[in-house]
């Protein structure tokens, strides 16, 4: 009996410690399957900063690539060969500031953000505009009114900046007005971006915050943003324009970024996002008075060069700020130009605008408002003034409109044009397909058009293109135009065409001085390049990259997730990333509209990576640049 109790009791340990060891071995497989699921993540978490980096988007306002060297623009250049160089760039079409602007700022094409060019026709008169229908945006009053016209974001995407001022991001925007803006344009937060541009300390400008203020005053900085002086002087067809660089203003935004921004971010220990938005070369080469009434030098005169210099300079000076406030190594800095640019033509041998006299225009020149007298005397129609209280317009007593109203009546507009630079907008309000044959037709026996994209409802034209082939076509809230006309353009004979490119445009500034907004490939091929801890070093891109890259690949930088109301998205530029794809397949494509009853056609010429269509010219052969005769 002893030995049967005996032996119980040596079972029962036994048993205990068999059930000991499972329930330690039970935890010990748990603890390792634990390591392994948390492995990866953890790995993950170590190669990643414990916030995210910065990004600074340096936009030089109408920087040609082939103006970039080591002599004018050293800190550019050297970002060039350090950073990614990106050498298949492009502008969107319509090549305009506040275009490209909208597409920086959101990562969208202007079919999404209606944003179409500079001028743009809107719902209803804009009072700080002159109750006018066709409001050029490049004014923080003018933006504000729109905006509220189309439910209080007229761009119907949401931005890159006021996606990183949701995450907690530091942000500001500085320098042009009006793309500036354009980068949070809603500002519908209680702490809203930072914003200081031209109208800074005016009544238009945005309101600065108390601790803004306190930080300028501390700084010896004005309240109120200088204005342009003698780089503001545009001149006449008897006086030269301007003959000097943008420096007074432009330093004043350098010294507002380096000594009020960022150090204030820095300060604040928190990632931020800022956009410095360069006048210059832009504003200079619009004004430059090196050329008047003559197309050689035109914008690559020594005033224009004295620009790119003080852009230069801006821009090392925001550098240098960077190094000493310790902030180099975690923020990318990525430089890129709204548009390309060319010298104005202003001759033509089919114009009617051109055969009449003005008082302001050179005997024989093509007069502000071209395109619209000529619509008004092809279609037999009257010409009225939305920018003066539609005044009606008689061109053969000298005098011409900037933006127009053809029609019957001014109440009743048959035709609206918004004139815009090296390319027009125009607009059906009734939809009236015959009238736009009817449109078309006049168009096509004018020298000084190449190419014309027409809106996909009023059907196929011969001719011309649709809007959707260039992707202007998507869930914009503003009016879609009818018709784009896109104005001729050659280059004067250097070396490298897009370096001397030419183009007609509806302006009011001289032959001989700058313009952009045509489908030129003067006008299309901007510069880009990036450099940070983010980016490759010495990285040369070959493949094709847009404007509309900008926000999605710096939101993938920065670990913010866009939200996408429209399909026209442009891409991250994974291949310029450390680690990305280097071998991207990419091929060049030619798309071609039916012939005219007069021969003609309108050819676009563009690449396409990832089912995303970069455009590289387009018109009429032989009066594009870029675009050769068959």
């Amino acid at each position: 009996m002893t030995n049967k109790i005996l032996v119980c009791k040596k079972y029962q340990e036994v048993m205990r410690i068999s059930t000991q060891y499972r329930q330690w071995l039970l935890i010990f497989l748990c603890v390792i399957a634990l390591i392994a699921a948390c492995t990866p993540f953890l790995l993950e978490k170590r190669n990643q900063p414990a916030s995210p980096h910065n990004a600074i988007i340096f936009v030089a306002d109408g920087l040609r690539p082939g103006t970039v060297n080591s002599t004018d623009m050293p800190t550019l250049s050297a970002i060039q060969q350090q950073g990614v160089n990106f050498t298949n760039t492009h502008s969107l079409f319509p090549t305009f500031t506040t275009a490209n602007a909208s597409a920086i700022a959101t990562g969208h094409y202007l079919g999404d953000t209606g944003d179409f060019s500079n001028v743009i026709k809107v719902k209803a008169p804009v009072k700080s505009a002159k109750n006018s229908l066709v409001p050029f945006l490049e004014n923080n009053a003018v933006l504000k009114e729109v905006n509220q016209q189309f439910g209080a974001n007229y761009l119907n995407e949401t931005s890159l900046l006021a996606t990183a001022k949701a995450a907690d991001f530091s942000t500001a925007a500085v320098g042009k007005v009006g793309p500036v803006l354009i980068q949070d344009v809603t500002q519908a937060t209680s702490t809203p971006t930072i914003i200081i541009d031209d109208a800074t300390g005016t009544s238009t400008g945005i309101p600065l915050s108390p601790e803004i203020t306190t930080l300028l005053t501390k700084n010896s900085l004005p309240l109120a943003t200088p204005k342009r002086g003698e780089n503001g002087k545009s001149g006449d067809k008897e006086t030269p324009g301007t003959k000097v660089a943008n420096t007074i203003q432009q330093q004043y935004f350098a010294d507002v970024t380096t000594k009020v921004i960022l150090p204030l971010f820095q300060q604040r220990q928190k990632p931020f996002v800022l956009v410095y938005w360069s006048r210059d070369p832009d504003g200079t080469q619009h004004n430059q008075g090196d050329s008047l009434n003559q197309l050689i030098p035109g914008i690559n005169g020594a005033t224009v060069q004295a620009a790119r210099q003080n852009v230069d300079k801006n821009l090392a000076q925001i550098q240098t700020a960077l190094q000493d406030l310790g902030l180099a190594a975690t923020t990318n800095i990525f430089v890129t130009a709204d548009h390309g640019f060319s010298t104005i033509s202003k001759e033509s041998k089919t114009s009617y605008a051109a055969s009449l006299s003005y008082p302001d225009v050179p005997s024989g020149f093509l007069p502000p408002g071209f395109l619209a007298i000529d619509l008004a005397h092809g279609l037999k129609l009257s010409l009225f003034d939305p920018d003066h209280q539609n005044h009606p317009i008689n061109p053969t007593q000298g005098q011409h409109p900037q933006n127009a109203i053809i029609g019957q009546q001014p109440n009743q507009p048959e035709v609206i044009v918004a004139a815009n630079g090296g390319s027009d907008l125009i607009y059906l309000p009734t939809g009236n397909k015959a009238l736009a044959n009817k449109i078309v037709e006049v168009l096509l026996q004018q020298d000084y058009v190449s190419g014309l994209f027409v809106d996909d409802a009023l059907g196929k034209i011969s001719g011309t293109l649709p809007l959707s082939a260039v992707m202007l076509k998507g869930t914009a809230l503003t009016p879609v135009p009818s018709i784009v006309v896109n104005f001729r353009s050659f280059d004067t004979g250097c070396a490298e065409p897009t370096a001397c490119g030419a183009e007609v445009a509806d302006t009011t500034l001289q032959q001989g001085q700058g313009m952009h907004g045509s489908f030129s490939r003067a006008d299309t091929y901007n510069i880009m390049a990036a450099i940070g801890p983010d980016f490759k070093s010495g990285y040369q891109d070959l493949a094709p990259v847009s404007n509309a890259d900008v926000a999605p690949t710096l939101a993938q930088v920065l670990r913010l997730k866009l939200i996408n109301k429209g399909k026209l998205v442009g891409r991250v530029l994974s291949e310029a990333l450390i680690g990305g794809e280097t071998n991207l397949k990419f091929s060049t494509k030619v798309l071609e509209s039916q012939t005219a009853a007069n021969g003609l056609k309108t050819i676009l010429k563009y690449q396409i990576l990832d089912g995303l269509r970069y455009f590289d010219t387009a018109g009429f052969p032989g009066q594009t640049l870029g675009v050769e005769k068959s």
